[in-house]
């Protein structure tokens, strides 16, 4: 029997594949699909992202091959060569990426071949062959890094040790993508290392083509990219660290840090001097607001690495009481699952809330309306209804977001603990 969700936190492959290109400076996807996926997979995930939209290509201005009847009967690998010439005429890009869609996925369209003939021509042209239905948008931003994998990441490449990648954190799908890898990167920068962040200041296919070079892949995130991970180990010779959350609060961050500099053999007296001097920064206004946030009894929802590490920071560094947090990410492998249980159930100074893994938001409403004394709720734009109903404060942070613009807003690493107390005060 098919199982239906309501309101599913995210789209199909499809949106998620759209979400990482987009995010990428010059670089342009060209949709092998129906007419209207460019338009819904663009409004289905960056617009429910804090309403910022992609900056280079999106919506109705991505290339398309719009496949209708005919190209369901006859196939429609001749419009698809169609589309991409006039892509590559008239887009300045980097790069281009053909995304199958639905439709192409079931009539069975060789989309790799086809890009083939292009990319023997040392046109920069790359098939990403997973179709909408496959699975949800977080298995687009795996999809796509496989892909990198297999097409863009040079070989041979001389580790650089002030090098590193960051990943997991994947753009629109975290509403504060951009915030968020911009302080990490501010404090990797602090240790004297250089980071890979894809996603800002511009960069694109060439990080993706020197991410080879780095000595390390630090991955923000309990669960995503394992394969993507090991295959930069084995391939690349780059290892990797994974850090089970975001680091919200400056407790969490500092763990960060100090597993980052471990694994790179950074100067010890060096990255503990940054650690005085960041906890100090947030320390100081934090001591000046002490007793401004009373005390709260709080339910998280959202994504694993925000259920993470909102009800850590909340529990251990805000001593509020954690009652129920509810996991929304699809997750199927149990290792995964154990991850994010341990680290929410794990906590220093709170007894461990009620943890549940859930996508679906009609059960997720009827599970927060078991508990009657909740008095703040931190999730998404879906939650506000309850917190409405309820008469409790409701703090949106988790995707969807739409209510307020998100640009480069983070309540992750040291001065993202600080714009986070300051929007938990200005929304009593």
């Amino acid at each position: 029997m098919s199982i239906v969700t309501e309101s599913p936190r995210g789209t199909c492959v499809l949106g998620g594949v759209n979400n990482v290109l987009s995010a990428l400076y010059k670089v342009c996807p060209i949709y092998h699909s129906g007419p209207g996926c460019c338009m819904q997979t663009t409004a289905g995930e960056s617009g429910q992202a804090g309403l910022r939209g992609p900056y280079y290509l999106s919506g109705v201005s991505t290339p398309c091959s719009n496949m209708l009847d005919r190209e369901v009967v006859f196939g429609g690998a001749d419009k698809l060569r169609d589309e991409i010439e006039g892509a590559l005429e008239i887009i300045d890009a980097e790069a281009y990426f053909v995304l199958t869609g639905c439709t192409a996925g079931i009539i069975g369209d060789d989309v790799s071949s086809i890009t083939r003939e292009y990319s023997s021509r040392g046109l920069p042209v790359y098939p990403v062959t997973t179709p909408g239905f496959m699975g949800n948008s977080l298995l687009g931003y795996e999809t796509v890094f496989q892909t990198f994998l297999d097409e863009i990441v040079e070989k041979g490449l001389p580790h650089q040790p002030d090098l590193v990648n960051l990943l997991g954190i994947v753009p629109y799908h975290d509403p504060h993508w951009a915030g968020t890898l911009e302080e990490l990167a501010r404090i990797f920068g602090r240790l004297g290392l250089r980071t890979h962040t894809f996603f800002t200041e511009n960069q694109g296919i060439k990080e993706i083509r020197e991410s080879s070079a780095a000595a390390l892949n630090i991955i923000v995130s309990p669960w995503l990219l394992k394969s993507a991970s090991e295959q930069y180990a084995e391939r690349f010779g780059v290892p990797f660290i994974r850090f089970p959350g975001l680091p919200v609060g400056a407790t969490e961050t500092t763990k960060l840090v100090r597993q980052a500099a471990a694994a790179l053999n950074l100067d010890k007296g060096k990255v503990e001097t940054v650690i005085r001097e960041e906890e100090a920064y947030v320390y100081h206004f934090m001591e000046s607001i002490i007793g401004a946030l009373s005390w709260k009894q709080f339910a998280v929802v959202g994504d694993a690495a925000t259920a993470v590490g909102m009800t850590r920071f909340l529990a251990n560094d805000y001593s509020f009481n954690p009652v129920l947090t509810i996991v929304t990410d699809p997750l199927f492998r149990k290792e995964d699952k154990q991850r994010i249980t341990d680290q929410i159930t794990n906590l220093e100074y709170a007894r461990p809330p009620d943890l549940f893994f859930e996508p679906d938001h009609h059960r997720i409403m009827r599970k927060l309306r078991e508990y009657d004394n909740i008095t703040l709720l931190v999730g998404s734009s879906l939650e506000q209804e309850i917190a409405l109903e309820r008469d409790i404060q409701c703090h949106v942070m988790s995707f969807p977001i739409s209510d307020r613009l998100v640009l480069n807003r983070t309540y992750s690493g040291y001065r993202g603990t600080l714009t986070l107390v300051e929007d938990l005060f200005n929304n009593l």
